[in-house]
């Protein structure tokens, strides 16, 4: 379903919005960072994802998302489940009148890097940092970081 922006301001300014974010991970075991075009997190480092859509199953928007972020359909089954985070934003997605809300469902993803395509549009770049790297940086995102960071000791859960 398609909203117009004067809709969907008024969806953001009431609701929590439902999103996917995708913690990929490469071979050589460094992790997928797109410097951020759009408002939220305009201007920052942060993993790829996005909204899940008014009745579509989580199957099929991680099916989209993967196709939309990452250039490669990847299916629900190819993730694994990372828990459930929340954003939190002083701006939106117009503007600074109103905040954001996400809740977030957080999948890991291991992939080939070779095979991605990744768009030029919501990122205008693309870098692979391991976790040590990408928590040393002022410009990654504090909602991405917290994917990296485990109990203060900067590790990722399961490595």
């Amino acid at each position: 379903m398609f909203l117009s922006q004067e809709d969907f301001a008024t969806v953001v300014r009431a609701t929590p919005l439902i999103s996917i974010d995708l913690v990929v991970e490469n071979l050589a075991g460094e992790y997928l960072l797109g410097l951020r075009t759009n408002r939220p997190a305009q201007g920052f480092w942060f993993v790829p994802g996005g909204r899940v859509q008014k009745d579509e199953t989580l199957a099929d928007a991680f099916v989209r998302l993967t196709e939309a972020e990452l250039g490669q359909r990847f299916t629900l089954e190819d993730g694994e489940f990372y828990g459930v985070w929340q954003h939190f934003y002083d701006d939106n997605f117009s503007g600074q009148d109103f905040s954001t809300h996400y809740i977030v469902l957080g999948y890991r993803l291991r992939v080939d890097d070779s095979r991605l395509t990744l768009p030029v549009e919501q990122h205008r770049d693309y870098c692979w940092l391991t976790p040590e790297a990408l928590l040393k940086r002022d410009d990654v995102h504090d909602n991405s970081r917290a994917y990296f960071i485990r109990q203060g000791k900067g590790k990722v859960p399961g490595l």
